[in-house]
């Protein structure tokens, strides 16, 4: 019998190769090719239903006609933010996260909400049966006429049931689990997960089905599977969160109808996903004051700002090497700050253990943090508590400056809504500040670190 012919294909990037190779000579990585056997196309164009088989003929680009795009909300308002303003019909995106985060709770949700708005809905599991579908559903309360429930693996059966039931919103959970049958690996693997992903999008722009597919993530935190799945979808989100907090964010990092700077942020509680529509105010809502070591900062998602708490607990080390850590910022430039205030402040932190933690889970990236972190381990270590009152923004750079930051008004107008009395921000801003926006806090501009630290804890 003639050997079927097999390829090794990379499951990060896609990369094929005739023969085995440790190394992937598109991205790098080790130990990410595997092998899959070829399928011809005649069997791959077999395997879609008849009524999806068609062929596009080109047109003249200024021949095309234009439609307007018109939204559907999924009946959550933090869920819209994230999206764009909401689900476009066709669009496919991506919802990712750590087991137990979350996500099927989501979904089902929103699967109620757009059900309960007048669309057909269809919640396809792979991972459960029905009944513990049902059993969660009556959890959330999310029951509806037109939300229907289909526990299927077999891609091409999910496509002859969207053709029949003709859903405006289907809901895939989880593309691990769905396979077709004429391709030859198991579930899970990467062509299996490249084909069933490419049969649900062309479903989706033909039948005009807005898609949401279910991905696991890998030890690292992305999404499994090839990234060739992440380019294929419109839109891919990550479902975020610290399993033992109560906050959930869902963060887009690729929207082709939107910004992917906006994030949805939710409350778990015993009763399914609850709308955070003011953060701040959730997140600040059991912080200490008068306390060394805790700052309040600025940080701007999209565009809403949020005022978040920043810890730090500076001791002296009894080791040789000082133990340095930190949760909810990036590790390496909480180090940067901390070389900063030893090398330009004076500040002898080469033999003090640091924590710094941001409160709620929230993970902060943006520069706009750092003169809130700076300050928070000074007064950590000096054991002073920054004065009441005071919102800290800025960036700061390596010789100790305090740089500029966008949307000041914004975080400012933020900061005067929750009571605040002060903000310190860069000096470079106050140029171009809108003095009405700051007309009821008092806006302080600082040039350098020292100068900030000078003000914000009294000496």
């Amino acid at each position: 019998m003639k050997k079927p012919k097999s390829k090794f294909v990379c499951a990060d990037c896609g990369t094929e190769s005739p023969k085995w190779l440790g190394k992937c000579p598109g991205c790098g990585n080790w130990g990410s090719m595997s092998e899959e056997l070829v399928v011809s196309s005649v069997m791959q164009e077999g395997a879609l239903p008849s009524m999806l088989q068609k062929h596009a003929t080109p047109v003249r680009l200024s021949q095309v006609e234009t439609a307007e795009v018109t939204r559907f909300s999924t009946g959550s308002a933090e869920f819209d933010r994230a999206l764009g303003g909401g689900v476009i019909p066709g669009e496919v995106f991506l919802v990712g996260g750590d087991p137990g985060i979350g996500k099927s709770t989501l979904l089902l949700q929103t699967a109620q909400l757009v059900a309960g708005a007048g669309f057909v809905v269809l919640y396809v599991t792979g991972e459960e049966s029905i009944q513990q579908v049902r059993l969660r559903a009556q959890r959330l309360g999310a029951f509806h006429d037109a939300l229907y429930v289909l526990a299927e693996t077999d891609v091409d059966a999910i496509l002859q049931h969207v053709l029949k039931l003709e859903p405006q919103f289907l809901i895939v959970d989880s593309i691990q689990t769905m396979f077709r049958s004429h391709v030859p690996s198991a579930p899970g693997s990467a062509q299996q997960v490249r084909e069933s992903t490419m049969a649900l999008l062309r479903l989706a722009k033909d039948r005009n089905v807005a898609t949401c597919i279910v991905g696991h993530v890998t030890k690292d935190g992305t999404i499994a599977g090839p990234r060739l799945m992440e380019h294929m979808v419109d839109a891919v989100f990550y479902f975020e969160g610290d399993r033992n907090q109560r906050f959930r964010i869902l963060r887009a990092v690729k929207n082709r109808f939107g910004s992917t700077n906006e994030i949805g942020v939710f409350d778990m509680q015993s009763g399914g996903l609850i709308d955070v529509l003011s953060p701040s105010e959730m997140f600040l809502a059991e912080r200490s004051v008068g306390v060394a070591g805790s700052a309040v900062v600025s940080s701007l998602e999209g565009t809403r700002p949020m005022l978040i708490e920043v810890q730090a607990l500076v001791t002296p080390t009894a080791f040789g090497t000082p133990r340095r850590m930190a949760s909810g910022v990036d590790y390496n430039r909480v180090s940067l700050l901390m070389a900063v205030l030893e090398k330009r402040v004076g500040l002898p932190l080469q033999s003090q253990d640091a924590y710094v933690n941001v409160v709620g889970g929230v993970q902060m990236d943006e520069p706009a943090v750092d003169l809130g972190i700076a300050v928070s381990i000074a007064s950590g270590f000096r054991d002073v508590p920054i004065q009441s009152g005071v919102v800290l923004i800025g960036e700061v750079g390596l010789t100790g400056e305090v740089r500029a930051v966008t949307h000041l008004e914004k975080r400012i107008q933020e900061a005067a809504k929750l009571g605040f009395t002060r903000v310190i921000a860069p000096s470079g801003n106050m140029k171009r500040l809108d003095r009405d926006s700051a007309s009821d806090i008092e806006v302080i501009g600082v040039g350098s670190l020292q100068e900030a630290l000078r003000l914000a804890l009294g000496g």
